[in-house]
């Protein structure tokens, strides 16, 4: 089923009323939800369960049949994450200034991959692309889930290396999964055949990422010499210019076949430079981080009401103990090692090697890599099933957790 026959269906018709039912409650619930061991994610997730048990002759929701409806979606949802993620960002881009960052992306982030595709290989007998498709979409700390343990608005200084590094960690490694997933895509189509991995070493890793952070940065500073130097009061006190940012600087790079998810979070960067003390970023802040919630929504309703369907009825005993275990010892070990020899307090290591949060971004990866690789069927409905167990084991642990542990690392050093 496409896009077209979805919103067509009478699934999308329930689906609306379901919708508004479990943003009501959960928005009534959100602040009570606070100061609980529950957190929001986890009450979206259960109200798309209910949702789905409840209207299971009319709600059905299948990643794979309505891939084309969840794949743009969760597109949406990740860049505007990624563009409130940059405006957060007190701390300039430096060597030094982001070294928790580079050593998460050089060394945690290609770790946990590494672990993931051996493990789907050589543990669950996957075919070698789809393995790595599997850890390179689950790999990355997501930007919208783990807004729990990120920085504050612009401007709050709450900015703690914990915070710092896990905001800007999910910031970058979302558009440095890529060139895996086009590496899995390539292994799927040609195998190890030299002109694939060449053109993807030249096209995928090089240029795209050239091209992202160029773009990123001559976007964020075309809007912010144009709102600064010619906006109207009424410009710089509306909020929805996020949303223009996002769209254009995303497009843009797209169109030069860059890499838009770098590209709109090096533009939230650079224009967050720029008269960093005006009140304008917070109000730009606000706005992406009222669509992100709505997105997050959606799609974390549509996660439960898929379960409900049967999301994980192909995991086998040896799936959910490779998912446990990425969870519990891959990310945190993969973590510890990545922050070796970094000066800081120990509740704050801590905090970073566990809290890499999967969610919303791993949605998009698998449409997006199932939809353009040569995968069976059957690996596409073992690797949903087993990312759906891994997203919904982490908002319980991490959502359980992440507020007893931030406490102690706001409390001061341990």
């Amino acid at each position: 089923m496409d896009a077209q026959e979805f919103l067509l269906s009478d699934t999308y018709d329930a689906l609306l009323l379901g919708l508004g039912l479990a943003f009501l409650v959960a928005m009534v619930l959100k602040q009570t939800l606070e100061r609980s061991i529950l957190s929001l994610p986890m009450l979206l997730v259960s109200c798309g369960v209910v949702l789905g048990l409840v209207g299971l002759s009319t709600v059905q929701i299948d990643p794979i049949r309505h891939g084309g409806f969840i794949e743009p979606l969760a597109e949406m949802a990740v860049i505007i994450s990624l563009m409130g993620a940059g405006l957060k960002l007190d701390r300039r881009i430096g060597w030094r200034r982001w070294a928790s960052t580079w050593r998460l992306l050089a060394v945690t982030m290609p770790l946990s991959i590494a672990a993931l595709a051996f493990g789907g290989t050589f543990l669950l007998g996957l075919p070698v692309a789809a393995a790595l498709l599997l850890g390179a979409a689950i790999a990355p700390t997501d930007p919208v889930l783990a807004s729990s343990v990120q920085t504050g608005p612009p401007g709050e200084a709450k900015e703690d290396e914990a915070r710092f590094a896990l905001t800007s960690e999910a910031g970058v490694n979302d558009g440095l999964a890529f060139p895996f997933i086009n590496l899995a895509l390539v292994l799927a189509a040609t195998g190890l055949a030299w002109d694939g991995l060449t053109e993807w070493l030249l096209m995928d890793v090089f240029w795209k990422i050239f091209a992202g952070i160029a773009m990123g940065a001559l976007g964020g500073k075309a809007v912010a010499w144009l709102v600064f130097r010619y906006g109207s009061r009424d410009l710089l006190t509306n909020g929805s210019l996020a949303l223009a940012l996002t769209l254009v600087t995303y497009g843009a790079t797209e169109v030069v076949q860059g890499y838009g998810f770098i590209a709109v979070f090096v533009a939230a960067l650079i224009f967050r430079g720029r008269e960093s003390d005006h009140e304008y970023h917070k109000e730009l802040h606000d706005f992406s981080t009222q669509i992100e919630n709505l997105l997050m929504s959606v799609l974390l309703i549509l996660l439960g009401a898929a379960i409900a369907g049967g999301l994980l009825a192909p995991l086998t005993w040896q799936a959910m103990v490779l998912g446990v275990l990425f969870v519990l010892v891959v990310r945190p070990l993969s973590g510890f090692l990545g922050l070796l020899g970094k000066q800081m307090p120990r509740i704050q290591r801590r905090a970073i090697a566990m809290y890499g949060i999967r969610g919303i971004g791993t949605f998009y990866y698998l449409s997006h890599g199932l939809a353009l690789g040569h995968f069976t069927e059957a690996d596409g409905r073992y690797l949903w099933a087993l990312a759906g167990f891994i997203v919904v084991l982490s908002i319980v642990f991490h959502g359980a957790t992440a507020p007893w542990v931030m406490k102690k690392v706001d409390a001061g050093p341990v």
